[in-house]
């Protein structure tokens, strides 16, 4: 890095990727107390957003003042050095109280940190403090009625996704570069796209999950990072799987990408097809070939999978977090101090008589393991490695929208415009990257999800690396 590159970031800190900030804070060339005090002033500037419950300064200032003080004396430096980074308030952290976005956690202080905290702590990374999101992290807007909604930072009259609204708002708004954020039906991915972030979701059981409000019975609940750039995402990945591997792109040239007309590209607002059809150009532009598949009935159901079995998983998943926890709360406690609309969507979802029976819960299980065999035969039908097509089927919803969401004059249910394209990758536990494609004359940010068969994470990341340099370099933000 030349000497003009390191002036001109220390007058855009809030700019850096968190790569970068880390590498030059390793140097000594910034130190960590001034790239924290830049973070911690830009939150304060971006305040009416509501992205943070819970804001730490001094001790963040603090911690920053011991990883520099550790630097000059030599000491051994982790790849997080002196890099604060926000936490979603459903992630348990010791020192700061874990709402969850409900008023009956208020005050609750976990006696650990949750698992996926440690190596990034031990690696020297910052808690910055406690990010809001949509309460029990059971929706996709972070309307939140205990703590106040969360704003969008590229629009404030649309909404920043949920449940990890107020991590993507964040980062979107260069409060921090890297963001905790938890995914149990599209919670990275619904505010990555709304936000014009990349996020990761990977695939089911990569990162640990102790200590986390789980909505399921171990098996769509995952915790994963926002960001502005792949190369951020692929940092995460390496100090929380341990994996010290470099991680280099692999050329698109080759690279045989599923396209789903007949389901996940159909009936799409026309700014989001316009935009989706521009990054498919590109694609093909860098070498990548895009194969036309054709849906499986079983891969269409999985919308009606996953809502089923969280619907009916979801209470007893709270109950048991509320005793291992040792809250000394129950559920009925907890649901008499929810929001009135949270209160009416479990209600309506998780309740009798509206929770699933029994036999459609049974059904939905064993069809689940059919989707996930089904997607392997399926991608090995076409030879592909993945599938790409956009995370919702609208651009990001007016903070008002509730029940239905009108594309191209038609009203389409706000689950399933939302919900649709991002169910498989939660059933079928496969790991997805999300990259912002474009954004509309309005400036509003599409993003396009890319999902892979489990267990090739780090396959998708590297891949990742050649689709945003095609899709025109690092994530979509703005510093205000």
């Amino acid at each position: 890095m030349t000497t003009q590159e390191t002036n001109t970031t220390k007058k855009n800190l809030i700019d850096l990727t968190a790569t970068a900030a880390i590498d030059l804070m390793r140097l000594g060339d910034i130190s960590a107390e001034d790239y924290s005090k830049a973070l911690l002033e830009q939150a304060e500037k971006c305040a009416d957003l509501n992205a943070f419950r819970t804001l730490v300064p001094e001790g963040v200032l603090a911690a920053a003042r011991a990883a520099d003080d550790k630097r000059r004396a030599g000491g051994a430096l982790g790849r997080m050095h002196g890099l604060p980074i926000p936490v979603k308030d459903s992630v348990n952290t010791r020192d700061i109280p874990t709402s969850n976005g409900t008023g009956a956690l208020r005050d609750f202080r976990p006696r650990q940190n949750a698992a996926v905290l440690e190596p990034l702590l031990a690696a020297g990374a910052i808690v910055m403090g406690k990010t809001n999101l949509h309460e029990l992290s059971f929706g996709w807007t972070s309307n939140n009625e205990t703590f106040g909604r969360v704003y969008n930072p590229l629009d404030r009259t649309r909404i920043p996704g949920g449940s990890s609204g107020g991590s993507a708002a964040a980062v979107a708004a260069h409060m921090a570069p890297l963001a905790i954020a938890e995914d149990t039906f599209g919670s990275i991915r619904v505010p990555a796209t709304c936000c014009g972030l990349a996020g990761f979701r990977p695939t089911f059981g990569r990162y640990p999950g102790k200590g986390i409000m789980m909505l399921t019975d171990n098996r769509f609940d995952q915790v994963g990072p926002l960001a502005r750039a792949v190369c951020d995402l692929i940092l995460f990945d390496g100090v929380i799987t341990g994996d010290n591997t470099p991680t280099v792109a692999t050329p698109l040239r080759g690279v045989r990408i599923g396209l789903s007309s007949d389901y996940f590209l159909d009936g799409l607002d026309p700014e989001v097809e316009r935009i989706v059809i521009q990054a498919f150009a590109k694609f093909r532009e860098a070498g990548a070939t895009l194969v036309e598949v054709a849906t499986p009935d079983v891969v269409r159901a999985s919308l009606d999978i996953g809502r089923t079995i969280v619907g009916s998983e979801l209470v007893q998943c709270i109950t048991a977090f509320l005793e291992q926890q040792e809250t000394g709360l129950t559920f009925e406690a907890l649901y008499a101090q929810a929001g009135p609309s949270m209160k009416a969507y479990v209600e309506s979802r998780a309740l009798p008589p509206n929770r699933p029976s029994r036999e459609a819960y049974e059904t939905a299980l064993a069809k689940r393991d059919v989707l996930i065999s089904g997607v392997r035969d399926w991608y090995g039908q076409y030879n592909i490695l993945m599938l790409a097509y956009p995370v919702i089927m609208a651009l990001p919803p007016n903070i008002s929208d509730r029940d239905v969401i009108e594309i191209a004059g038609q009203k389409i249910p706000f689950y399933v415009a939302i919900g649709r394209n991002i169910a498989l990758g939660s059933c079928a536990s496969m790991a997805s990257l999300v990259l912002p494609a474009g954004v509309t004359a309005g400036g509003l940010p599409v993003g396009l999800q890319f999902e892979v068969l489990s267990g090739r994470d780090r396959e998708l990341l590297s891949v990742g690396l050649s689709i945003e340099a095609a899709l025109g370099g690092p994530a979509v933000g703005i510093a205000t």
